[in-house]
């Protein structure tokens, strides 16, 4: 089992992965603030 997650790690997958989710947050967080700002 831990080598096929070495393999599914190798490919990138998770890389990319982890990179949307960062961005997602990031871009949750620009929102969520803008709309604040707009509606106070």
């Amino acid at each position: 089992m831990l080598q096929e997650f070495k393999a599914f790690i190798m490919k990138g997958n998770l890389l990319d992965l982890a990179v949307a989710v960062v961005i997602g947050a990031a871009f949750k967080t620009i929102v969520t603030s803008l709309v604040k700002d707009v509606l106070m």
